[in-house]
């Protein structure tokens, strides 16, 4: 496998069809969530980046959507800097 992006939307699409997770390719707004795990791992602590996509990934399944999720991260990554 190589690293570049179809492979890595290729990855992301057959993983969510191996979970179960009846999403249409493309569906996961990777670039985004790649940003916030970036910001959170050098904004707080490496180990921050894939928690924190994680709790979008809960937040998400609860019905808030990425983009408020993502606002939402962002203002609290701001909150920390500051």
């Amino acid at each position: 496998m190589t690293d570049t992006p179809a492979e890595l939307d290729g990855w992301v699409d057959e993983l969510a069809d191996a979970l179960g997770l009846g999403l249409a390719a493309g569906e996961v707004p990777t670039g985004l969530l790649l940003d916030l795990t970036r910001e959170a791992a050098h904004g707080i602590t490496r180990p921050a980046g894939p928690l924190t996509t994680y709790l979008i990934g809960l937040a998400v399944a609860r019905g808030v959507s990425p983009a408020d999720a993502a606002e939402i991260t962002r203002a609290a990554l701001a909150a920390r800097t500051v």
